[in-house]
């Protein structure tokens, strides 16, 4: 008998996939291992205040630079977290701090440059609370809350031990939870929004209408804002004790909802340590 002819199937050969984090600062991209290694990154600034075909621009850039690699025979999927809101169930966009991009057609872009691998679109608080769940904070919980505190403030759910990003990959947008209804208006339309008070930029732009001055290298960042808070600066810390209660009233808004376990914070704002989350202890408790 003659035997058949054996053909050897490389496991190997699409074990990647490829990555988008979406947000109003930065465009990143990174080819991801099944054990959350990143194989490749790629970076970009958002043009966040240019039109739509100058973002996406920027986004083909991204995958271009990751597409051009070694690596990219080896990619089974695009993973998309974007700056909400999103549309995951017919691909849209409509970040608030992306002017340009309204109801914009992000993953029929995104496969121009990536053809016919399946393409996979979230919030960004949702891919975050993904990870966290993952190999994060919240690993092993059965409830958390994860939320990103950066240009925006965006937010994910885990319930029932599962991610539950909501049918159009929204769910647990804490960012635009109002919790002062008298406040500031928020470009999504609402008032008093956790985004308003608590992003980066808004800590900044509160502090400066207080009085606080830059140092001699004129940065008006949050990040700046937090050196100023760990030195003393009266206006500054208020900037942050500000921001703190608006995130202790969104998380516990949702804990009486859902009753999360956890509530785990990333994002740049997070880096700001004890400055933010001593006064987000004290007004959670």
């Amino acid at each position: 008998m003659t035997p058949r002819p054996t053909r050897r199937v490389d496991a190997m050969a699409r074990d990647l996939i490829a990555a988008l984090d979406i947000g109003g600062t930065k465009i990143a991209g990174a080819l991801v291992d099944g054990g959350g290694k990143l194989v490749v990154r790629a970076r970009r600034a958002t043009p966040a205040h240019g039109d739509g075909a100058t973002v996406m621009g920027e986004v083909s850039a991204v995958l271009g630079e990751l597409a051009a690699t070694a690596h990219w025979s080896r990619v089974a999927a695009v993973g998309i977290g974007s700056a909400g809101p999103v549309d995951a169930s017919v691909g849209t966009v409509n970040p608030v701090n992306i002017p340009g991009w309204r109801d914009f057609p992000l993953v029929a872009g995104v496969r121009k440059t990536t053809g016919e691998l399946p393409v996979t679109l979230v919030g960004d608080g949702p891919a975050m609370t993904a990870a966290e769940h993952w190999q994060g904070a919240a690993r092993g919980r059965a409830s958390a809350l994860c939320m990103v505190v950066s240009t925006g403030v965006g937010g994910g759910l885990v319930l029932n031990g599962r991610l539950h990003p909501g049918p159009t990959g929204n769910a647990g947008h804490i960012g635009h939870i109002s919790v002062d209804l008298d406040g500031d208006l928020c470009p999504c339309g609402a008032r008093g929004c956790v985004e308003r008070i608590a992003s980066g930029p808004n800590i900044a732009r509160r502090a400066l209408s207080g009085g606080w001055q830059p140092g001699p290298d004129g940065d008006t960042s949050a990040a700046a804002v937090a050196v100023a808070a760990r030195a003393g600066d009266p206006v500054a810390r208020a900037s942050f004790d500000r921001a703190a209660q608006a995130l202790a009233a969104g998380i516990a808004a949702t804990a009486a909802l859902v009753e999360i376990e956890v509530a785990v914070i990333g994002g740049g704002v997070a880096g700001a340590g004890d400055v933010l989350f001593a006064p987000l202890r004290h007004a959670l408790r």
